[in-house]
């Protein structure tokens, strides 16, 4: 049976150990840790002894982290950080190495905490949709490949499995374009953070992905959509049948994390995760009937 955690991007207005109380309250297994400010962004912010404290704070609701979430650079040091800068494909080597250092420094983290793994952006975004076809395509994919690698050696030394996540707009959207590049990686700890809602945008069918990408999941993303249109909606207000997806999970024996991410609610995260656990709950026990 899977198990349902929350993602704490939504609750940025919270301090990371208040998040995690809230969260484990509402009824949740599982927390995914944002990997960025103002919650774990490493290392400075981040020692050894703080690590020590959430992992305690997460053992006494007795919870999981179902995922670090290293996606995100706002802290990035010297300023100019933001959802996807700076990427695995800048142009400016000095960025890309900022990236490459960040997930390094999130492997190490998650090796502390005892995570299993963590999320990371699929190259970045690209000029226009013209560059994500043809030579240019070919090009960004061999940079992010080239940066990927020594997070990747890092990973594989530690133990931590290093999940890209396809998302619309970025090198990597669709799973064809995933499958193409992850053959090329050649790594049994880079893997997929199959995100639900994004495959969704992509007019794919994340239920029938589930059993195509099944050798390379590692955790689920969760979020609801209406239009086909990438902005995250609490699971019920959008048009997402998330029933074949869970069965689709129980028919290839998935039993890990599906983590609910909602940052577009931060002005109600309690709200948001407790509507959000409610619906889902239901709709899990409906998949297994």
């Amino acid at each position: 049976m899977v198990k349902l955690a929350f993602s704490t991007n939504a609750f940025k207005r919270y301090s990371l150990q208040d998040s995690i109380k809230e969260i484990a309250g509402i009824g949740y297994q599982g927390v995914e840790i944002l990997c960025d400010v103002p919650h774990a962004y490493p290392p400075a912010e981040f020692e050894t002894a703080r690590a020590q404290q959430v992992k305690d704070a997460i053992s006494s609701h007795g919870m999981q982290i179902s995922n670090l979430n290293a996606f995100t650079l706002y802290g990035a040091a010297g300023g100019g950080g933001d959802v996807y800068h700076p990427s695995w494909i800048e142009g400016d080597g000095r960025l890309r190495e900022v990236r490459i250092q960040h997930t390094v420094d999130c492997i190490r983290l998650a090796k502390r905490l005892g995570a299993k793994n963590l999320s990371t952006e699929p190259g970045g975004p690209v000029a226009s949709p013209s560059a994500n076809d043809g030579g240019e395509r070919e090009k960004n994919e061999r940079v992010f490949l080239d940066a990927l690698r020594p997070a990747a050696k890092v990973a594989e030394e530690e133990g931590i499995r290093l999940l890209i996540e396809p998302e619309p707009g970025l090198l990597l959207e669709n799973s064809g374009q995933f499958k193409k590049f992850i053959r090329s990686v050649n790594s049994d700890y880079v893997k997929l953070n199959f995100d639900i809602s994004h495959f969704y945008c992509v007019n794919e069918d994340p239920a029938r992905l589930v059993y195509e990408l099944a050798e390379y999941i590692e955790h689920f993303h969760l979020a609801d959509i209406k239009g086909r249109v990438h902005n995250h909606l609490i699971p019920g207000r959008g048009e997402i049948d998330f029933r074949p997806v869970f069965a689709a999970m129980q028919d290839i024996g998935y039993d890990g994390f599906v983590t609910v991410e909602l940052y577009p609610y931060q002005d109600c995260p309690v709200q948001a995760a407790q509507e959000a656990y409610s619906h889902l709950c239901r709709i899990m026990g409906e998949s297994t009937r």
